[in-house]
């Protein structure tokens, strides 16, 4: 049997495997990344988490915890829950290191939430559902275990309206990180929600500035991948390199949103 029939023959993980991958080795780096420890939509998630008193919240796919870390401080109790056991053993690591006594983790996948229904009163996730396998059902699954009356905040990096800039957007995120869905526009996201039994109370727009040699290397993208990325920058149109802003060492800008929701 040749290399290549054997790779062909090869069973494939499922994309809860592929998430696990990637992200369980890279857990110190989530946790030490600047852009995610830091940033004006984390303050305006544990100001939003704050505004409920004795709040039960819950940071939906947490990867290295900064929400739960952010609004423990706010709430009667949160809950660290992401797929990838690597992630949870560092926040639980570093949530010892703070004192936090509030904070629990808890490993599953956001489309199939083990809470009851109405158990939380805030729900918050950043980063996270563009990895998500069916976001639909993952923000319908938010909905069931929030109250009625309650909040949800998703923070994200969202799609370009303009096709031809979502088109390279979700190409190269995918070309860094293949366990990556997709972006959504925040049209997209609006009709999500609305499905879910959300009603959009507030969107906050960023504009997001990577460092390129950062962002592929929280992933540890092969240097085939960053090429291809890099080559796909060169080959951009103007109006596209001026959306994403382009630097001459591949450093870019992105979209970033702020959803509030509140269950109806």
């Amino acid at each position: 049997m040749t290399q290549s029939t054997q790779d062909a023959a090869a069973p494939r993980q499922s994309h809860d495997g592929l998430v696990v991958q990637q992200f369980g080795s890279q857990a110190s780096a989530y946790v030490s990344s600047i852009v995610h420890a830091q940033g004006a939509d984390l303050q305006q998630m544990v100001e939003i988490a704050a505004r409920t008193p004795d709040a039960r919240a819950i940071d939906l796919g947490c990867g290295g915890g900064h929400v739960a870390y952010g609004v423990a401080p706010v709430v009667a109790s949160v809950v660290a829950y992401d797929l990838s056991a690597g992630m949870l053993e560092a926040v639980a690591a570093e949530t010892a290191k703070r004192g936090f006594r509030n904070l629990t983790i808890r490993q599953g996948a956001a489309e199939k939430l083990p809470f009851a229904d109405g158990e939380f009163d805030v729900v918050l996730s950043r980063y996270s559902a563009h990895h998500w396998q069916n976001v639909r059902q993952g923000i319908r699954e938010a909905r069931r275990v929030v109250k009625s009356g309650g909040t949800a905040v998703i923070s994200d990096v969202i799609a370009p309206e303009v096709p031809v800039s979502d088109t390279f957007l979700q190409t190269f995120e995918m070309l860094r990180d293949p366990s990556h869905v997709r972006n959504y526009s925040v049209a997209e996201w609006t009709e999500i929600a609305a499905r879910a039994g959300f009603a959009v109370v507030g969107v906050t727009r960023r504009r997001l500035p990577l460092n390129f040699d950062a962002w592929v290397g929280r992933m540890r993208t092969p240097q085939v991948q960053v090429a291809a990325i890099r080559a796909l920058q060169a080959a951009m149109s103007e109006p596209v390199r001026q959306h994403f802003a382009i630097e001459p060492d591949g450093s870019f800008t992105i979209d970033q949103a702020v959803f509030e929701l509140v269950a109806v």
